[in-house]
């Protein structure tokens, strides 16, 4: 069985340079443990989770793929995640990815059992905040990704990152779903990828069988081509990639009303369990920052609608990424790693076979 070793796979110990990212309500145990098992690295999704959850998860994660890599996100500006990064130090998972907040005490905590950390960033100015605050890893994402990509594509931001952190592994995110982009990662620089939009699409993912089957019939009359996404960051606060529907194209048109997404955050803390007493200072003290999240709370229910129900019309609203155009087939995990890294192989043999010294 053919392998690909990378500082990244040596980082974490996984077989292959494949990272399922934290996607809500679709990175859960099973799909996590289906990409650890089929050796890459599957990272659980917290987002959604309260503490106690999250520890379930973890431990179920162990027992579906005992001794293999694996991580968990932690969105640390969100409301939960201190606690849920907290457990997932107790637990001593290998690796913490860590987004949008300061994590030089979760990278203490880590690196104190041997566990690692995986930083998401969009920029170089993050990136040196990232290392300066102890990372491991830089997971770059491009402007192709799904949910809240960067303004740089992936072709540039990932060569550009590696050659000005050249010590540091890179994780390529955006616009990668099969064995050339993996490829072509590796080209510019990158020590794996991440394909969350590709793992999504798979049948030991959670997400809606409704979502699964329009993704992965990308017809050129549109549907799910790689044209048919929206950017914008009227729908949760943030700069973001979604499936273009008509909930969508509404969300995306105007910022939602403040009473609005103040009313539905608060809605959606306390489905969460929440307490509104770590809500509320935010909101007093860190204003700009508290609305973001505020709207991404409110977002919640559409994302909900489409991911968990199989709803878009006039309420779902689903993260994916412009690679949606590259997904034809539900397969499962293993067999999708497994044509990855074989179709890799012959994309790299084929362009070297391009080349002569003569």
């Amino acid at each position: 069985m053919s392998s690909c070793t990378t500082r990244f796979t040596q980082l974490v110990g996984c077989k292959h340079p494949i990272v399922l990212p934290g996607m809500s309500w679709i990175s859960r145990p099973s799909l996590v443990a289906a990409v650890s098992n089929a050796g890459g690295c599957g990272i659980l999704a917290t987002g959604p989770l309260n503490a106690d959850e999250t520890r379930e998860c973890i431990q179920e994660i162990r027992r579906l793929a005992p001794g293999k890599a694996f991580g968990i996100g932690a969105t640390l500006l969100m409301p939960g995640a201190k606690e849920n990064a907290e457990v997932a130090l107790e637990e001593q998972v290998p690796l913490i990815n860590v987004s949008l907040g300061k994590a030089d005490w979760i990278a203490d905590a880590a690196h104190s059992y041997g566990g690692k950390v995986l930083s998401t960033i969009t920029t170089a100015k993050h990136a040196q905040s990232a290392l300066d605050s102890g990372a491991d890893a830089l997971m770059c994402t491009g402007h192709e990704a799904a949910a809240h990509g960067g303004d740089v594509t992936s072709l540039v931001l990932i060569r550009t990152l590696s050659e000005r952190f050249p010590a540091t592994p890179v994780v390529a995110a955006g616009g990668f779903a099969d064995g050339r982009g993996l490829a072509a990662a590796l080209t510019l620089g990158a020590d794996a990828v991440a394909m969350g939009s590709r793992f999504a699409v798979s049948q030991e993912s959670p997400l809606a069988d409704e979502i699964k089957k329009i993704v992965s019939v990308p017809g050129i009359d549109g549907g799910a081509t790689e044209a048919d996404t929206l950017y914008g960051k009227n729908f949760d606060g943030l700069y973001a990639r979604v499936l273009k529907s008509p909930a969508a194209v509404r969300l995306n048109a105007r910022p939602t009303p403040f009473p609005v997404v103040f009313y539905r955050a608060f809605k959606a803390a306390s489905a969460m369990g929440i307490p509104l007493w770590k809500v509320l200072p935010g909101l007093l003290t860190q204003y700009k920052s508290m609305y973001a999240v505020a709207n991404f709370g409110a977002a919640t229910a559409s994302l909900e609608a489409a991911t968990v129900d199989g709803i878009l019309g006039d309420t779902g609203v689903q993260f994916i990424g412009q690679c949606q155009g590259l997904i034809k087939d539900i397969p499962k995990v293993d067999d999708l790693v497994q044509r990855i890294i074989r179709d890799a192989m012959d994309a790299a043999e084929e362009n070297r076979s391009r080349f002569s010294s003569e």
